[in-house]
């Protein structure tokens, strides 16, 4: 067994990762929010919807191209025991072959389509999908890798790459050529294999790869691990994106378009969220016994379940202020959707964390059957609320789905790691979070200037009742930074 890392030292290495995904991820996300603005000038909320719909239906894919394999490198290249070539190049073999396989059931998919009406926005757009998904899926493999090996600076470095590469093509394929869903589309592939022709040549990567080491074995103990991720990502996504599909279906696309345009709002939070996960998934990788980690996870899940309450809250206070400064005219009515799908987001990131016990633990079953509950209870919410309340009706079940897998990830979680979970800091969280959301949705009517007085004493409520842990924050970022 080997040493375990003191907990000083584990603090201080997550600070550092988190630090350095930062610099590149956090810009690199923002200026792609930013870029909200030129979407909803130059692509109605009708072409907007289609946009997104093939994006999301590319990422739903991803994972079944690749069986979820970056996951697998990443997680045994991170790792302290085992050869890190090895599971890159049995990782590139399991690539291989399924982008055969994803290819050959596109063909199938060709033949059949008559049968696939329901998704007519991809009658002209399987090839961009297509596309999508393969270059997505050879970027993520070699990033990842590259991350778990220790370049982390270069892994960040190569996110800003990839996004000035996406904002630089889709100014040009926006603006000036005027190819809207297509260049929309094209802007992300082409970064995307443009930058992973650069960490291939800068990093020489063709050099880790070792077909002698190729082995059933290998690839065995990858899969047993990546697999159960595979429907986890599935159910993730029937649970975040299933509703644009029904919304488009069930109401309009140009409804779509409004409501896609909201959820670029809480998306902040995603980002921070994703950040920080990468860092924290980078971190905890590394340790053998996650029973030794008790104490780290319950001073970070206090840290964690603090920011994203406030950022919350955050969010929702301003989200008057982003929808005026990111969207277009056509897209006023969409802001009324920010404040619930922000609380929503919210859990999203508190499941995200309670998803990584299991990563470390490696009991990715108990992520996918908790993704499988989430996912069943969001499609049963939206077809019963959408078409009575619309859009907001999918807000809705959004919330609920994403809050009941939290509850079942507290539950579970704890038979891996018992950290503290504090139950009384979160209801009270999450009960103001929820009176704090009807408040600024409230703002739009007769009464907006008190419902506005409203929120804002719910926020400072909020501060109040994280006063402590913010306070815990700033004194441990100090303490680290000062060492």
């Amino acid at each position: 067994m080997s040493t375990p890392v003191k907990p000083r030292g584990r603090y201080a290495r997550l600070l550092t990762n988190t630090a350095v995904f930062s610099a590149g991820k956090l810009l690199s996300k923002l200026l792609v929010f930013f870029m909200t603005r030129l979407y909803t000038a130059y692509l109605t909320p009708a072409d907007y919807s289609t946009a997104d719909l093939i994006a999301n239906m590319a990422n739903l894919l991803i994972p079944l191209a690749c069986v979820g394999i970056s996951e697998g490198i990443f997680r045994n290249a991170a790792a302290k025991e085992g050869d890190k070539e090895a599971f890159f190049t049995n990782g590139l073999v399991v690539l291989g072959a399924g982008s055969l396989l994803f290819l050959g059931g596109t063909l199938v998919y060709l033949f059949l389509s008559p049968l696939f009406n329901f998704f007519s926005f991809l009658k002209d757009s399987v090839w961009l999908v297509v596309l999508y998904v393969l270059s997505a899926n050879l970027h993520s493999v070699v990033a990842q890798y590259l991350c778990a090996v220790g370049r982390t600076k270069l892994f960040a470095a190569q996110g800003i790459l990839n996004t000035a590469l996406v904002i630089g093509l889709n100014v040009l394929f926006l603006p000036v050529f005027d190819w809207g869903v297509t260049g929309y589309i094209l802007s992300t592939v082409i970064a995307d294999l443009l930058t992973t022709l650069f960490l291939v040549l800068f990093t020489r990567l063709w050099r880790a790869v070792k077909p002698r080491s190729i082995s059933w074995g290998t690839i065995r103990t990858m899969l047993r691990f990546c697999l159960p991720l595979v429907p986890t990502t599935i159910f993730w996504w029937i649970t975040g994106v299933s509703d644009r599909y029904m919304v488009a279906q069930m109401q309009s696309p140009e409804v779509n378009g409004l409501y896609t345009a909201a959820y670029k709002i809480p998306t902040l939070l995603i980002y921070a969220v994703g950040i920080f996960d990468s860092a924290w998934k980078l971190s905890v990788s590394a340790e053998d016994d996650p029973e030794t980690c008790r104490a780290f996870y319950s001073k970070v899940w206090r840290v964690y379940t603090t920011v994203a309450f406030l950022g919350g809250g955050v969010l929702m206070l301003s989200s008057r202020l982003f929808a005026a400064l990111l969207f277009d005219s056509s897209y006023t009515d969409a802001w009324v959707y920010i404040p619930l799908l922000t609380v929503a987001t919210v859990f999203t990131a508190m499941d995200t964390f309670l998803g990584s016990v299991y990563f470390t633990g490696r009991k990715t079953m108990w992520s996918m059957i908790t993704a499988l509950v989430g996912a069943g209870l969001n499609v049963a919410l939206n077809l019963l609320l959408i078409p009575a309340y619309s859009a907001m009706g999918a807000s809705i079940a959004t919330f609920v789905a994403y809050f009941v897998v939290f509850i079942l990830r507290l539950i579970t979680v704890r038979r891996l790691i018992p950290f503290r979970q504090e139950p009384g800091r979160w209801i009270i969280n999450t009960v103001l979070s929820l009176l704090l959301a009807g408040a600024v949705t409230l703002t739009v009517g007769d009464h907006g200037g008190v419902m506005w007085g409203v929120a804002c004493i719910l926020f400072v409520a909020m501060v109040t009742v994280n006063a402590r842990a913010v306070l815990e924050v700033l004194r441990s970022g100090k303490a680290l930074i000062g060492r």
